[in-house]
């Protein structure tokens, strides 16, 4: 798709398309009250070309609500397509980036290749950032997962247009200039983790991320057996040690422009992605039905994946170091078994590893953030985020409406909750505490790797806390948002990737 910003009265624009978003400003409350839809817009020509359709009552404005007219009266546009955002009180940039989104898809499978999207006008939606969540609900909408058909039909919409009224604007400009960057990288993420198995292993993974950091000014760094042997990670290596396909840890590393590790006293920010390409669940082997949707078991690597390749283009001043932890989970005869103790990474030369007692292979996406997050922490890392598709619990407790989040840190999870006020990203914080962690001690091994059913994302939460150590940490839990089983107005059905966007504004938040 390609994409352009223009400064122009959108009545006059000649477009197969024209999008204006529209609200219910209705404020009255009772039985008798009625949506009251306006549009957001002060071009005086599109509100009359709209008119007789908002006062008809057909059109409420609710959120991603369309309306299509064809031949607008007194407008360049071919047709007009009316968006509902819901009530004008409660409108944010998140709403127009999925208003946007639901435009860019209305027009897709009715052949309509030119989408010009006029931006809000209205005091309470700033134009910088409703250009960038605009200019990422066009990308993102674009995108369909249906990579390997052989019968792949071009549905795209081949130009997207924003449109802003008046004069040009520095911050239209840049929201517009920034939207890309991060739409770009989070379908950088969706294509990862779209990939099928054998198409996506985690020598291939570790060569896409290569490629990646070279193309965003990135350092990269990609080993397998030997490295995970040097450093002893034993956690990790016994989760790659089923399968014939090598594990792959992946090191990339930004640093700031003009960055001296003599003088920069700045935070070093680690960003540690579970990397599972396959997980058939080991020994403790999964039941067949969706199997096959577990080659987005790697969604949390793709999410830092993803991020990096914002970063590393937006440029924040400030450091950040991801490890990638990617291994296959096979049932091979040299797979580990339920009851084996394996040793993860120690910290220093001074300390032992954490011994862990192996209750069930299928929890194994623990195991490798276990040393990816001890790793982090041996490189410098002064604060973490892991991202992982860690369990199905957590799935159980929160659907698929919100990650669940967890920290030991108030301050470093406060700083992403005003990362998800811009990223739009739902992440419901859940809680730590030693009740959870009794349930991970293990008779014969320092802990277990699954505490049982009751609480099992809080436990699994508990686990990796141990190697964040108090290092302030907070651990994604996306195993419900990784993936949208059906199709939304705003995106297709499939990889979301989720995280991208607000792991890129938490790592800004240390600017």
């Amino acid at each position: 798709m390609k994409t352009q910003l223009i400064f122009a009265t959108p009545a006059q624009i000649e477009t197969e398309l024209l999008v204006v978003i529209a609200a219910d400003a209705q404020t009255a409350k009772g039985p008798d009250a009625r949506p009251e839809p306006i549009l957001l817009t002060g071009d005086a020509a599109v509100k009359s070309a709209a008119n007789a359709v908002l006062t008809s009552g057909e059109f409420k404005a609710d959120a991603n609500e369309t309306l299509l007219l064809h031949a607008p009266a007194g407008i360049s546009a071919k047709r007009l397509l009316l968006v509902g955002v819901g009530k004008a009180t409660k409108a944010t940039a998140h709403a127009i980036r999925s208003a946007v989104g639901t435009s860019v898809r209305f027009a897709k499978p009715r052949g309509i290749r030119a989408v010009t999207f006029a931006l809000p006008e209205t005091p309470s939606l700033p134009p910088g950032p409703n250009s960038r969540a605009a200019i990422e609900g066009a990308l993102l909408a674009d995108y369909d997962p249906d990579t390997y058909r052989s019968d792949r039909k071009d549905q795209g919409v081949h130009s997207f247009t924003l449109a802003a009224s008046g004069a040009e604007n520095a911050s239209v400009k840049a929201g517009y200039a920034e939207g890309i960057i991060v739409a770009e990288s989070q379908n950088f993420a969706r294509e990862l983790v779209n990939e099928p198995g054998n198409k996506l292993t985690p020598t291939i993974l570790g060569q896409r991320a290569a490629a990646m950091a070279a193309a965003n000014g990135l350092k990269s760094e990609v080993y397998s057996t030997e490295k995970l042997h040097e450093l002893k990670m034993g956690a990790f290596w016994s989760v790659s040690q089923g399968s014939e396909e090598p594990p792959a840890l992946i090191v990339l590393t930004y640093e700031p422009e003009g960055y001296d590790p003599k003088t920069y006293t700045g935070p070093v920010l680690g960003l540690v992605g579970k990397g599972i390409t396959f997980d058939t669940g080991g020994i403790s082997i999964k039941p067949a039905d969706k199997m096959e949707l577990m080659k987005y078991d790697m969604a949390g690597s793709a999410a830092m994946l993803g991020a990096m390749a914002a970063i590393g283009r937006i440029k924040p001043k400030v450091k950040v170091i991801s490890v990638v932890c990617s291994a296959e989970n096979m049932p091979d005869g040299k797979a580990q078994k339920p009851g084996d103790v394996q040793t993860a990474m120690p910290f220093s030369a001074d300390e032992p590893g954490k011994t862990i007692e192996i209750i069930n292979t299928d929890a194994e996406g623990r195991l490798v953030l276990a040393d990816g997050l001890t790793y982090a922490r041996q490189l410098g890392c002064t604060h973490l985020i892991d991202a992982a598709t860690l369990t199905g619990a957590c799935v159980v407790a929160l659907g698929p409406v919100n990650a669940g989040g967890f920290s030991n840190n108030d301050e470093t999870f406060e700083k992403l909750n005003k990362a998800l006020d811009i990223s739009g990203e739902k992440v419901w914080r859940l809680p730590l505490g030693d009740e959870y962690y009794d349930q991970i001690r293990s008779d014969i091994a320092d802990i277990k790797n699954t505490g049982g059913r009751w609480g099992g994302a809080v436990t699994a939460a508990e686990f990796l806390h141990v190697f964040a150590g108090e290092t302030p940490w907070i651990h994604l839990d996306i195993a419900g948002m990784a993936w949208y089983e059906d199709t939304k107005p705003f995106i297709a059905k499939g990889p979301s990737g989720f995280g991208v966007r607000s792991i890129l504004e938490w790592v800004r938040s240390y600017e």
